[in-house]
């Protein structure tokens, strides 16, 4: 555990000290987002956050590569490797992004490569924990790998609309997936060291390096390049975890209900759940007015959070509750009998849903009065 703790923040502690740099870099190359309708901040802002946050999830990987409790990781396979050079392709493809802004087909076909490094160098699903599919036709393996990658890229992409919005939910989902990743390895091997820990922990700590400069206001976006750099990263880890585990065995320390059978697949879509809810409902939404699923609009669910009378920085928190109950009540599940976690998820979703609508009921006991 010290180990990948300390991969955490030297992921972090870098992160937060390039953000400076990578900021007047941003404002040389006029790296800046502009005023639209749709927008809330109020000024043009720098933009390549996401170059900081990647330099620091590499030095934290780099670094992991030469201890001797992680060297392992990087020997055994080129999974490592190959996500941290489609993280790098991504990144690279976002900073261009950011500075010309690429047209959608560009950016589509990058992230297609990108998620190509991933399948060639070994990420990709072979095996799915829903009754023991085994995926037998490499090219099925090769398009529904690509698939889960496009969505998560695209759906971080989309919900990151508000200061510290992305890489706060992904700091949040990221550790619920941390832990699980954690205890899952500790339940079913003698070695401890695994390649999703230790990513997921570096992705966290970059996360948590770059929050303080992103939370409302901020002084900093991460970008295209960040955001996909985080959904490329998440679903890269969910891919590998999901190998983890033989969906048909029961494993020890686990609960003893089937649910954990299914929470390797389950707990990436836990973790992700609002940025893919958010992207299948924009998509639905242009799709049935006519528009390309690309068309940027104001109909986001942070969007929804505003018009209820959140504030800025109201509507995110509102948004970490809701990403911290459905990931940490997903891991809980597999760790912690049914009769407790019940009556725990039940306070929590009671506690979001007043958090969510508390500017209307506030509204109502103004009005009665």
């Amino acid at each position: 555990m010290r180990v990948y703790l300390l991969v955490m923040a030297l992921a972090a502690v870098i992160t937060y000290l390039l953000i400076p740099s990578v900021r007047a870099v941003a404002r040389r190359t006029n790296a800046l987002t502009p005023l639209r309708d749709r927008d809330v901040h109020t000024e043009p802002t720098p933009r390549l956050g996401g170059i900081a946050m990647f330099l620091g999830f590499a030095a934290a990987l780099l670094i992991a590569s030469r201890t001797t409790f992680l060297g392992e990781v990087f020997e055994i396979s080129n999974q490592a490797w190959g996500i941290l050079a489609a993280a790098g392709f991504i990144v690279a493809l976002g900073v261009v992004d950011d500075i010309w802004d690429l047209d959608w087909i560009t950016k589509f076909v990058g992230q297609v490569l990108a998620a190509g490094i991933l399948v060639w160098q070994g990420v990709q699903l072979v095996t799915l924990p829903v009754f023991g599919l085994t995926i037998i036709s490499s090219r099925m393996s090769l398009l529904i790998t690509l698939f889960v990658v496009l969505v998560a890229i695209n759906a971080v992409n989309f919900v990151d609309g508000l200061d510290g919005l992305a890489s706060g939910m992904v700091a949040i989902g990221g550790s619920a997936f941390f832990v699980y990743s954690y205890l899952l390895t500790r339940s079913t091997e003698t070695d401890y060291s695994d390649l999703s820990t230790m990513v997921v922990a570096a992705l966290v700590g970059s996360c948590l390096g770059f929050l303080p400069h992103n939370f409302s206001p901020a002084s900093i976006f991460m970008g295209d390049s960040g955001a996909m750099f985080l959904g490329l990263t998440v679903s890269a880890a969910g891919i590998v975890v999901t190998g983890n585990i033989d969906p048909g065995s029961s494993v020890e320390g686990l609960s003893t209900l089937t649910l954990p059978a299914y929470l390797p697949i389950l707990l990436p879509v836990a973790v992700m759940l609002l940025p893919l809810l958010d992207l299948a409902f924009a998509v639905v939404r242009r799709v049935s007015a006519g528009k390309s699923p690309f068309t940027a609009d104001g109909g986001h669910i942070h969007h929804r959070l505003l018009a209820l009378g959140h504030s800025r920085r109201h509507a995110v928190v509102v948004m970490y509750l809701w990403t911290a109950l459905f990931a940490f009540g997903t891991v809980g599940f597999a760790f912690l009998p049914v009769e407790m976690m019940v009556p725990l998820l039940a306070v929590a979703v009671v506690v979001a849903l007043v958090s969510t609508l508390l500017p209307r009921l506030v509204g109502r006991r103004r009005h009665a009065r």
